[in-house]
């Protein structure tokens, strides 16, 4: 089994990947969802933990070797960010989604020096908008943002489209794609059913279920 689909597996047994077609999510953007993902369970289960802490390091060896800095998306990217600086013994900083409206007014938390060559540590990935703004904020700063690393991604080709245009190379632990194989795999989602999900990947903003829908309003969009 492939580190993508072994990794999708785990965020299904821990409910931490969660499909629902009769009962699609309604994200913030107003997207309804067949899928909801919500990462920070893994902080609650130390073998999963260990596991992303360790494939996240990899990563970053593997495609980004002149790493200096690893940078957290806050808030859900802070701990995963900091598990892997801390085995990568790198220096950390996170990076909030406006400036602190008291004290320093800062934004970027931690030492970061300009031209330092950055990775940036994200739980999970959607249209990549909230993302990259925290790429842009760090370039700002003078940093080199020389990639990002994350726990999945939904592949939509919205978000392929605004990193190819943002040049930042994106790598991930798992994806959508591989959750559906599992999914399959493990009859969580009958064959019938394959085409519907496929369908809200390629356009999730347009997508709508046969299903009856309830509304289950959770804020996913990162």
């Amino acid at each position: 089994m492939s580190t993508q689909k072994h990794f999708a597996e785990k965020l299904l047994q821990i409910k931490a990947l969660q499909i629902n077609l009769q009962k699609p999510y309604v994200w913030a953007s107003g997207w309804n969802s067949p899928v909801y993902c919500d990462n920070r369970k893994v902080l609650s289960y130390p073998h999963v933990r260990d596991f992303v802490k360790s494939e996240l390091a990899n990563m970053v060896l593997e495609h980004f070797p002149d790493a200096e800095v690893i940078a957290g998306v806050a808030t859900a990217g802070i701990a995963h960010g900091v598990m892997a600086a801390d085995l990568l013994k790198l220096p950390f900083v996170y990076v909030r989604s406006k400036p602190k409206e008291h004290g320093m007014g800062n934004q970027i938390e931690g030492v970061l020096e300009k031209g330092q060559k950055v990775v940036v540590i994200e739980d999970l990935v959607s249209t990549g908008k909230s993302s990259l703004q925290v790429v842009d904020v760090l370039r700002s700063q003078g940093a080199e943002v020389i990639g990002m690393c994350a726990l999945f991604t939904y592949g939509f080709p919205v978000a392929d489209e605004a990193f190819e245009k943002a040049m930042v190379p994106l790598h991930t632990i798992s994806n959508y794609s591989a959750l559906m194989e599992v999914a399959e795999e493990l009859k969580i989602v009958p064959p019938e059913h394959k085409e519907i999900l496929s369908q809200w990947r390629i356009d999730p903003g347009n997508w709508k279920t046969t299903f009856p829908q309830e509304d289950h309003s959770l804020k996913n969009s990162r």
